[in-house]
């Protein structure tokens, strides 16, 4: 059952949704609080407000009643276009304390090249918005290439404090198994960007140095269980989007096997011909393009505790993955009618989520 109620000021009340095998029962009621431009990411600050991104370059301050503050001063150019822009933004694990924030852009190169950075800097916040200082580029996609897609550029932190970032192959299929690239791969650092000494490729020196795991195509979610394990979502070719466990590594298999084919219909061969390569825990055909990945660990929702929850962009939805050890299989999957960009746990236990169109919603439980 999906029940809409009348528009004010542009923005929907509420909608109530329900899964698509649902016992005719509401899931949750979608409040919209704001609206963007492009939006792309989001995380919450300690007193309960959120940083939000749009892709031209705007950072900008956001109460959970949806009042926006100025734009953010000191944000770096960044090179819009296509999928590129402005990305993610993660709070330092010592935030409170530090007040050091991370962010994620496309940067432009030379002779119609770019790629993706990592910075980092301290929020100055203020009653207007704030200002980023003192800020360092950390990490840079090498080579820059051509073309405006396959950014990834998500951006984690484990338990034990190391960074994670994703990196798309940029649309040009060889570098996820290029050892001498860092596109197509998850990275692992020091909070500093300084290369984790314990990594699986670190003998090996430069950017191998930096390589958690390999045979990605473009992941654009990336998420610790409450285990402490990482998973991604990331975009398949023509068919195969996939939910994977990330191991130590470990190779993925782009573009040498999937369970998607290129888009002119040329066939790839199949995960299990090449049982060295590890397998998506969950594969969707026809896709869902996975555009961002959430653990739950709120008590709102008690029955979704542990479950995986994946913004689906082509798709149009939320997905529920429940997780069973190493094991994940669908389990929900709720129609949102619009392209769904970002989402995450909020502190009182609430989902929240940003369209690519640009609303920001409020999931919670419907009235008993």
């Amino acid at each position: 059952m999906r029940i809409t109620y009348p528009a004010v000021a542009g923005l929907l009340l509420a909608t109530c949704f329900s899964d698509s095998t649902a016992d005719g029962g509401d899931a949750f009621v979608a409040t919209p609080i704001a609206k963007f431009e492009e939006p792309w990411a989001m995380s919450f600050l300690p007193d309960g407000r959120m940083l939000v991104t749009e892709k031209k370059g705007r950072l900008l301050v956001v109460t959970q009643d949806g009042e926006k503050s100025e734009p953010v001063a000191g944000v770096p150019d960044v090179d819009y276009g296509g999928q590129g822009g402005f990305g993610d933004v993660v709070l330092h694990p010592d935030y409170a304390s530090n007040g050091i924030v991370y962010i994620s852009y496309v940067e432009a190169g030379d002779d119609d090249t770019r790629g993706a950075a990592v910075a980092r800097a301290r929020l100055e916040l203020n009653d207007n918005g704030g200002s980023l200082t003192d800020l360092e580029v950390i990490w840079r996609q090498d080579p820059k290439v051509t073309g405006k897609g396959h950014f990834g550029h998500r951006i984690a932190f484990s338990v034990d404090g190391y960074l994670f970032i994703s990196s798309g192959e940029r649309q040009k299929f060889d570098p996820a198994q290029d050892m001498k690239q860092n596109l197509g791969k998850i990275l692992r650092f020091h909070d500093d960007g300084s290369v984790a000494d314990d990594n699986p490729f670190i003998d090996q020196g430069g950017v191998t140095a930096q390589i958690w795991s390999l045979g990605h195509r473009n992941p654009l979610g990336i998420d610790f269980d409450a285990q402490g394990r990482l998973w991604n979502v990331e975009m398949g070719p023509g068919g195969g989007d996939e939910l994977n466990l990330v191991i130590r590594g470990e190779n993925y298999g782009y573009p040498i096997v999937s369970w998607g084919n290129h888009y002119d219909g040329a066939d790839i061969p199949d995960h299990d011909t090449r049982p060295e390569f590890e397998e998506p825990k969950v594969w969707w055909t026809p896709v869902i393009s996975p555009g961002a990945l959430m653990f739950y660990s709120g008590d709102l929702f008690p029955e979704w505790k542990g479950s995986a929850f994946v913004a689906g962009l082509s798709s149009k939805a939320i997905i529920r993955v429940a997780i069973d050890g190493d094991s994940a299989s669908e389990a929900e999957r709720f129609d949102m009618k619009e392209r769904i960009r970002a989402i995450r746990g909020g502190p009182n236990g609430a989902i929240w989520v940003l369209e690519s169109d640009g609303r920001l919603l409020k999931l919670t439980p419907p009235a008993s």
